[in-house]
């Protein structure tokens, strides 16, 4: 065999089993692929262009074999090849293996996705009526408590307007009594005018207008304070 068509045969060997290694390591991706669908065929595209790269490159090697001048070195080659096509065949069987695994697995977690989003629906429902009730429940206890704060609102709006009628009253009948001390002062004047001239008789007289007056007086006041003495 000649020197160059040794260092063919090395390379065309090297790239055959760096392909081998390469279909190997996808192979493993295929089988520990857990999804999505795109991911596995992304990794089937890869695994098919390694399988086409492999297999030229042993038909390269099958054809250096027929060129071959010496039989054993023939033989050796083709023993090569057959090797390296048998590991290929190996490969693709692992291949069509890890991808009914890995479809499998696919399949089943898709299953249980579809279940537990089903479910989720469910709860969602169930919790959506929940709430609702709940909601309906608050607003009819705000509106039973808006109805009773307007009927307290109308009770106090009640009261304030019996507590303005009594006041009115009661600023009329003080009116009234005012009335009636302005005319006992006005007749005290009138004595002290008539009786002027008589110093202690004015003092006395005075002195009694006075005491009417605040009798007058603290009669109103203890009318008002202490309506029930």
């Amino acid at each position: 065999m000649a020197s160059s068509a040794d260092v063919h045969v090395r390379i065309c060997e090297q790239e055959i089993i760096k392909y081998d290694l390469e279909i190997k390591a996808l192979v493993q991706d295929v089988s520990e692929c857990t999804g999505p669908q795109s991911k596995l065929t992304d990794f089937n595209s890869q695994v098919k262009e390694q399988f086409c790269n492999l297999r030229q490159r042993i038909q390269d090697l099958e054809q250096m074999e027929k060129e071959q001048d010496k039989e054993f070195d023939k033989v050796t080659l083709l023993n090569k090849a057959e090797g390296h096509r048998k590991q290929m065949l190996s490969n693709q069987t692992a291949w069509r293996k890890a991808n009914l695994a890995c479809k499998l697995s696919i399949d089943k977690l898709e299953k249980e996705d579809l279940l537990n989003s089903e479910d989720m629906s469910i709860r969602h429902r169930k919790m959506t009526k929940e709430s609702l009730a709940q909601t309906s429940s608050g607003i009819t206890e705000s509106l039973m408590s808006i109805g009773r704060m307007m009927a307290q609102q109308v009770q106090q709006s009640e009261e304030t307007m019996s507590t303005l009628a009594m006041s009115s009253r009661t600023v009329q009948e003080t009116n009234e009594e005012f009335k009636a001390m302005t005319g006992t002062i006005q007749l005290g004047r009138k004595l002290i005018i008539k009786y002027n001239r008589r110093e202690l008789t004015d003092k006395l007289l005075i002195f009694l207008a006075l005491a009417l007056f605040l009798a007058t007086v603290l009669y109103i006041l203890k009318k008002r304070l202490f309506p029930f003495f």
